[in-house]
């Protein structure tokens, strides 16, 4: 293959390799005919395949001249960001990110990574654009409903099964959006201000894992500055640390239209520019011409595109047909085991022989809510209805009735509430549908707050006073605050579930389906306590991560609040029972792996998943650490009263924490406590073990303080030998009186010796003295 790129790469010239660099038209890259290379088709996906006819099938652009030139906009369907895409052939629509990220299952997303590779390969589509592996920093992000968890440890194994299972069958993946693009508020303009060990541990953390798993075909650069830098014109995050770092090889795609300097962009390493644009191309092309971006530097991102489509044109088949029943099969799988029970009183579900009479109420009942809005939106092959699904688990011994609740439109309205009013007052069990706001989750705009509908909460109020077996199902791309939580008996979290959730709802409620998703974010109780508040949106262009390290169930630890649901947290209708915990070995050291198992046993009346979470406490150190942290998961199915065993691996890397000052990860030696549990504030086994690692002192300068040097036995002994050479004190008496003195020495370590102790010392034989106490590197 490489030769045959050089070949290619060889015969082609400047003004081919410059358009190979850019887009043709919006979804495609440029082909050059005359050497037989050809166009890779690309569209967004992982929820499903967005094939937009008229702008593949017939070219068109996202021109909205019309839409400039309208005297009114209101009713026009040439406007706004849905307009943007246009019609779409039908295709799954799976399960969004922030449902998929409640499974817990990679498994599970390896298979959703051959359905979506099957139809891509039905409608000639090359390479997806997806996974997202964006944490979600705040609820309130629009996009939050694409991303899977607030974790990059679950964000990045689901990912990566994802990318196995797509690439396996022949479709590129391409990974985004890096980095930082966790808000939709002026995105294109927002400067993500992240310190160095937020950005490597959380932020970073969650591409580098996948990259470690496996290879996605390309990956995207996102919208936003990354401290002060443009990402997609970012040469420390583009090739210092993507390619230098982690030894990626792959091209870099930019977002579409999210490049502002098509030549800077070039140089920090983002290979592709899409989509087409004249200016851009004419920007590089006069770039090359005089000097600024070199012959070399062109004919490497030439190579990566052209590896590219050598690896697309060896995976297509143009003959695939995709099973659209098969694929909607295991849509419908994906919902269920996505599907988190967060409320479950008096064991009101699963519906019993005793309820004869159910209510179900809500719009959404009868108009799912399965998907956010913008680009990762899918045209739905197969739908199923809520309560025709409902209907016909029910069976002919129960009846069912149907009620919306609010007008048409959403809103209040006192005769449809009246109607659902009496449906409920005579019904043994009521099923009531709610949402947050349609189209508010979605591109280029966050979420105003937390909250359901409000004619839903008005709604479920009503409902709530006169039937107290109330069952609430709720559709929503992220968090959602709960006021009404003590009103109801039950409630099933779907997040946006796709095509299938209808069917998955149902199977919950009537106990075919044992539910098995977990919590991938915390549940706050208040917009306020959420760990981005104080910083979001940020201002003057600049959003602050202010809370570090401390995001999601990290902040809520670290803070000792209680939570409204945790992390990890999930009911179902089977109990399981955690005991006989063991670790392979007492210690382990750097490149080494700690296998941990337990035995676990399902204790309820139906057979049920479990999904075991492995959570390290790091040691006291130097620098802050979060109080614990996921670092191994397993979703084990068990029939009832089974028992097996299940092994945990843990490498001691995976461990490991980043120093900014000693610019690289270090993993620290001492005893870290395991923590194996439900949930991460569900903790039923304690063990430990000792990480067995060189000494990590604190790095020395001449003005840090006395104190600080004790803590760096090497550099302390140096420090005492230079003090006993300068003064004529012994090193032994030199060593008790510097520990003495240390609490109460104001000043840094030079001062303190030159016009304290009054010591005729350089700040070159400090230095010097100071070295003897740092590590290799």
């Amino acid at each position: 293959m490489d030769e045959d790129i050089r070949a290619r790469l060889g015969a082609m010239n400047l003004e081919e390799k410059v358009r190979l660099l850019g887009g043709d038209g919006l979804w495609r890259t440029q082909g050059v005919p005359r050497l037989g290379i050809a166009a890779v088709l690309m569209t967004d996906g992982t929820q499903g395949v967005r094939y937009s006819i008229g702008q593949i099938d017939g070219g068109e652009g996202w021109g909205l001249d019309a839409a400039l030139r309208a005297d009114d906009l209101e009713g026009r369907t040439d406007a706004g960001v849905e307009a943007l895409f246009g019609l779409a052939r039908q295709a799954t629509c799976f399960p969004s990110g922030s449902c998929l990220g409640c499974c817990w299952d990679p498994a599970l997303l390896r298979e959703m990574g051959h359905a979506l590779a099957e139809e891509c390969q039905e409608m000639g589509v090359g390479l997806l654009l997806g996974p997202g592996v964006n944490l979600r920093r705040t609820p309130l992000a629009g996009r939050g409903y694409e991303y899977y968890a607030e974790d990059p440890l679950l964000t990045g194994e689901l990912a990566a099964a994802l990318i196995e299972g797509l690439q396996a069958r022949g479709v590129g993946a391409c990974l985004k959006h890096l980095a930082c693009n966790n808000s939709e508020y002026r995105r294109t303009e927002m400067d993500s201000v992240v310190a160095e060990r937020p950005l490597r541990e959380l932020y970073l953390r969650s591409f580098q894992h996948v990259l470690e798993r496996v290879e996605p075909w390309a990956l995207m650069s996102a919208y936003n500055r990354l401290n002060g830098t443009q990402a997609a014109e970012h040469p420390w995050l583009l090739t210092r640390v993507l390619r230098e770092e982690w030894g990626y090889q792959g091209p870099v795609i930019s977002d579409w239209h999210g490049i502002k300097d098509r030549p800077a962009a070039l140089l920090a390493g983002n290979d592709l520019a899409m989509p087409e644009s004249r200016r851009q191309h004419e920007a590089l092309l006069e770039a090359v011409l005089d000097g600024r971006v070199s012959r070399e530097t062109l004919d490497r991102s030439c190579e990566r595109v052209l590896r590219l489509v050598a690896r697309v044109e060896a995976g297509r088949r143009p003959d695939a047909r995709a099973d659209h029943l098969a694929h909607h099969r295991l849509a419908r799988r994906l919902a269920a085991e996505s599907l988190v029970m967060l409320k479950n009183e008096d064991d009101v579900l699963p519906i019993g022989d005793e309820v004869r009479r159910i209510a179900v109420i809500g719009s959404p009942a009868l108009q799912p809510v399965i998907q956010g809005s913008g680009c990762a939106t899918t045209r739905a092959r197969y739908l199923d209805i809520p309560l025709e699904e409902i209907r016909a688990l029910a069976g002919d011994a129960r009846q069912v009735e149907y009620a919306m609740g609010t007008g048409a439109d959403g809103a209040m309205d006192p005769m449809a509430e009246a109607e659902a009013m009496t449906l409920a007052r005579r019904a043994d069990l009521v099923v009531l549908f709610v949402s947050t706001p349609v189209g508010m989750d979605g591109e280029n705009g966050d979420r105003r707050d937390l909250d359901i509908l409000p004619a839903h909460a008005r709604l479920l109020d009503a409902v709530a006073g006169v039937q107290s077996r109330l069952v609430v199902v709720l559709s929503s791309g992220d968090a959602v605050l709960m006021p009404w939580l003590e009103q109801v008996r039950a409630l099933l979290l779907t997040f946006f579930g796709g095509q299938g959730m209808g069917h998955a709802v149902a199977e919950v409620l009537f106990g075919r389906t044992n539910p098995s998703g977990r919590l991938s974010v915390t549940f706050p109780n208040s917009l306020e306590e959420t760990p981005a508040h104080l910083g979001y949106p940020g201002e003057q262009s600049r959003h602050l991560y202010g809370e570090g390290l401390f995001v999601g169930y990290r902040y809520y630890d670290k803070r000792r609040i209680e939570p409204r649901f945790p992390f990890g947290f999930g009911l179902g209708y089977s109990r399981f029972d955690y005991r006989d915990l063991r670790v392979s070995q007492p210690s382990i050291g750097p490149g080494q792996t700690l296998w941990i198992s337990l035995e676990l046993t399902n204790l309820g009346p139906r057979p049920g998943q479990e999904v075991v979470q492995l959570y390290v406490a790091p040691p006291a150190g130097e620098l802050l650490r979060e109080p614990q942290a996921l670092k191994a998961f397993a979703k084990v199915a068990l029939a009832v009263g089974e028992r097996r065993r299940v092994e945990l691996a843990l490498e001691a890397d995976a461990l490991a924490h980043y120093d900014p000052q000693r610019g690289r990860w270090v993993l620290a030696g001492g005893v870290h406590q395991l923590r194996i549990g439900s949930s991460s504030r569900d903790i039923r086994l304690l063990g430990q073990v000792r990480i067995s690692a060189p000494p990590c002192y604190p790095v020395l300068s001449a003005d840090s303080s006395l104190a600080q040097l004790l803590r760096n036995p090497p550099a302390f002994a140096a420090v005492a030998r230079l003090v006993s050479r300068k003064s004529g004190v012994p090193v032994g008496r030199v060593r008790r009186r510097l520990a003495e003195l240390a609490p109460s020495l104001f000043a840094g370590l030079y001062v303190s010796l030159v016009e304290l102790l009054r010591l005729e010392v350089s700040e070159a034989e400090l230095e010097r003295a100071l070295r003897q106490g740092r590590e290799p590197d």
